[in-house]
């Protein structure tokens, strides 16, 4: 029996020690495997989180690397993301002084989406493009334009003449995909003098006046032109915006123009978006599209009762609800026979459009949103400011009082009048109208755009039109600015013969711009 024990012992001292060494070696793998696994994490995200870069995180490493922006993971950087220490100095001074105010943030916040290529994917539905006629900055141009690349606008075809003809702008426009850019030259004009337009009756109340009229007329023709190169670019919907005025896609899941399109009946040919007018707080603006948040809501947004009940509160002494129009603007199913009916519609030479009118969705309009604003309309009218002239230029009572005061009065009374009828400044009125939704708070083109100008999108298309167009282009650029005529339309000597050929195509009139519903018409309104 001792002799048994003698032999087991050794046995079960084995087995122990065995075990003793199986523990060992568990714990020693699971303390070394949580160490490696960090080691590893630590190495990955040093080397760039293995093409998994966070946008800002790479947009810094892209600007601290090799001068030039030559970084590996530029490729992952949405354009302009790169910080300001990124850009020379030299480079900032060959940019535009046009951009002061688009400079980039030294802080990136753009969110970065795969899907954020600004329109360029060709099978993008349904391919939406707009049409206008402009002679402003890129300080106002580039915010209006990326702003509707986001909404899913892919093709602008830009009438331009004035600041934005200038080769020093007109450069930066013409590099942008999906850009197309037409000068005011004399060949644009001997061709819209031969336009059918001329021998109709549905514009002929607005030709050969000046200012306002004149304006309408070649919106009207531009807009002629643009539904053929819209036709030819294989559109399918054509909208004529101001650069002072926002598409607010309300009502759709996404931010987008393009979703609220998708969603329209095949049958529908126009899509009325009725528009809100910008009601600044300030009398020191300086940049509308991110200063400015509330607006007054379109008679067609409001109960009827809440309209006239609260118009006189809503007016302030001002001829109308709306300093200036209140009829909104149209977007056109691109098609067959489509013609412009002024700047705010569109017509068909064979049939009635079946348009629909939307209930939520609008057109922002940002007007007199800057104190300058009084002096640069003035300054583009050359009529006299006596209450009959200017009744020659204006089609709107405001536009003919704030031509006259900025005319006639020193720059403190314009102030003065500008803060008196423009500027909200009373706090319990406007707490009052926004609370019966009269006035209204919208955040989103301003968060849009501010996004924008911070990720250095602005800037950096500055940037890239002055590396990147070659000096015959920018020469050509010229000759074409140099080469321009002057801006009026046929002139009145040619009235004569105009009348003489005009005929009844298209006999409903032209849609001017006009006021919302006053108090006149309180007894006429009925609820839909």
């Amino acid at each position: 029996m001792k002799s048994m024990q003698h032999h087991r012992a050794p046995l079960i001292s084995s087995s122990s020690s065995q075990s003793n060494s199986f523990i060992t070696r568990l714990l020693l793998l699971l303390t070394l495997l949580p160490v490696s696994l960090a080691c590893l994490a630590f190495i990955l995200q040093w080397r760039g989180g293995g093409g998994l870069a966070d946008p800002a995180s790479a947009s810094v490493i892209s600007s601290t690397s090799v001068p030039g922006g030559n970084s590996d993971l530029n490729h992952e950087v949405f354009p302009g993301m790169e910080t300001v220490s990124s850009v020379s100095p030299k480079a900032h001074q060959s940019s535009s002084s046009d951009c002061s105010n688009l400079a980039r943030s030294s802080s990136p916040s753009f969110p970065y989406y795969g899907d954020w290529n600004f329109g360029v994917d060709s099978n993008l539905k349904p391919k939406i493009c707009i049409t206008t006629s402009t002679s402003a900055g890129l300080d106002q141009i580039l915010p209006w334009m990326f702003y509707h690349k986001v909404l899913g606008v892919s093709t602008f075809f830009l009438f331009v003449e004035g600041k934005a003809a200038t080769p020093t702008i007109s450069k930066v426009l013409e590099s942008i995909p999906g850009v197309k850019v037409i000068y005011r030259t004399k060949d644009l004009e001997e061709k819209q003098a031969k336009s059918r337009i001329w021998n109709e009756t549905w514009l002929s109340s607005f030709f050969y006046k000046p200012c306002n009229y004149e304006l309408f007329v070649k919106q009207s023709l531009n807009m002629e032109m643009a539904i053929v190169m819209a036709r030819e670019a294989g559109m399918d919907w054509i909208l004529h915006l101001d650069t002072d005025e926002l598409i607010y896609p309300a009502g759709t899941r996404e931010h987008s123009l393009r979703r609220l399109l998708l969603d329209v009946p095949p049958n529908v040919d126009m899509v009325i978006f009725p528009n809100y007018e910008s009601s600044v707080e300030r009398d020191d603006i300086k940049d509308p599209f991110t200063e400015v948040s509330m607006f007054k809501k379109n008679y067609d947004h409001l109960p009827k009762d809440t309209y006239f009940g609260m118009y006189k509160e809503a007016t302030r002494n001002n001829p109308n609800y709306f300093l200036t129009y209140g009829n909104g603007k149209s977007v056109a199913r691109v098609q067959d026979h489509l013609r412009p009916n002024g700047a705010h519609r569109w017509h068909n030479y064979m049939k009635t459009p079946n348009e629909i009118k939307l209930e939520e969705a609008a057109v922002l309009h940002y007007t007199y949103a800057k104190f300058s604003d009084l002096t640069s309309r003035r300054d583009r009218c050359g009529c006299k400011p006596t209450k009959e002239d200017v009744k020659r230029c204006f089609m709107l009572d405001f536009d003919r009082s704030a031509f006259i005061i900025a005319s006639t009065a020193t720059e403190e009374e314009m102030l003065s009048w500008y803060r008196e009828h423009v500027v909200w400044g009373d706090k319990e009125v406007k707490t009052k109208l926004l609370r019966k939704g009269i006035l209204t708070r919208i955040y989103s083109p301003m968060v849009v755009i501010q996004a924008l100008k911070e990720s250095g999108v602005f800037s950096s298309v500055v940037l890239s039109a002055s590396t990147n167009l070659s000096k015959k282009k920018f020469l050509a650029s010229m000759h074409k600015s140099n080469s321009s005529s002057s801006d009026s339309l046929p002139s009145k000597d040619k009235e004569s013969q105009g009348i003489s050929a005009r005929h009844l195509l298209g006999a409903e009139s032209a849609v001017p711009p006009l006021s919302p519903p006053g108090m006149e018409h309180a007894g006429l309104v009925t609820e839909d």
